[in-house]
């Protein structure tokens, strides 16, 4: 089996495990210090994708540019205030989340 298609499979299994999330659901999570916020310039799947096959490089890129970063107590506090609904996807120990806009779709 190729990398390539190997990839394709894990990419269309992390997005049929993606689903959405309360804030007050994401908690548990974020008092165990697994949530990673991803921005919306990134797709989440791909962050997902690229965090399972262990692609230091690109993820490195997203944390330096700060379009990947661990959850902290200023986005808990944000959130809390507004209970937002997030995209999530869980790439063992780690729960990735993006937020949900209020243009943004997903099948």
């Amino acid at each position: 089996m190729s990398e390539q298609y190997d990839e394709a499979a894990l990419r269309a299994k992390l997005n049929s495990e993606t689903g959405k999330i309360h804030w007050r659901e994401l908690q548990p999570h974020y008092a165990r210090g697994v949530v990673i916020r991803v921005a919306q310039a990134v797709d989440l799947i791909e962050a997902a994708l690229r965090l399972s096959i262990d692609d230091k490089p690109a993820f490195e890129a997203w944390l330096c540019a700060g379009d990947v970063i661990r959850a902290n107590d200023a986005h808990a506090a944000d959130w809390a205030a507004r209970g937002p609904v997030f995209w999530a996807v869980v790439v063992a120990p780690w729960v990735l989340v993006q937020e949900i806009t209020s243009d943004q779709t997903r099948n």
